[in-house]
C-alpha cells in the first residue's frame, strides 16, 4: 500500500522561508515522477512543481524562483525549500505521487500540511 506523509509545515512571516518533506512508502519511490501541489480556501487545487525520477523539475509560474523541488531517493524522500514566502503561498500542500506516463495525474496523495504566512 502506497502512503506518502508530509511534515514541516507551519505558520511564517512573509519572507520567511519553510520546507516541506514528504516520505513515501509502499512503492520504489526511485521511479516514480512525484509533486506538490497546494489549495487555498476557496480555490481549486493548483499544482506547485514536479520532478522525474531522472530529476527533471517544473514549476507554476507563481512560485518560480521562490520554490525549489528535490529528492532524496536513498531516503525515499521529496522536499519542497519555500523562500520569499507571500500571504497567497497560505494553503494545505498536497505531496502526490504521479501515473507512469501521465502528466501529473496522481494516483496517491499524502493527508495534506496547512502552510500559513502572514502579513
Amino acid at each position: 500500500q502506497v502512503q506518502l506523509v508530509e511534515s514541516g509545515g507551519g505558520l511564517v512571516q512573509a519572507g520567511g522561508s519553510l520546507r516541506l518533506s514528504c516520505a513515501l512508502s509502499g512503492s520504489i519511490f526511485s521511479i516514480n515522477a512525484v509533486g506538490w501541489h497546494r489549495q487555498a480556501p476557496g480555490k481549486q487545487r493548483e499544482l506547485v512543481a514536479t520532478i522525474t525520477s531522472g530529476g527533471a523539475t517544473n514549476y507554476a509560474d507563481s512560485v518560480k524562483g521562490r520554490f525549489t523541488i528535490s529528492r532524496d531517493n536513498a531516503k525515499n524522500t521529496l522536499y519542497l525549500q519555500m523562500n520569499s514566502l507571500k500571504p497567497e503561498d497560505t494553503g494545505l500542500y498536497y505531496c502526490a505521487k504521479y501515473l507512469a506516463g501521465s502528466k501529473w495525474i496522481a494516483d496517491y496523495w499524502g493527508q495534506g500540511i496547512q502552510v500559513t504566512v502572514s502579513s
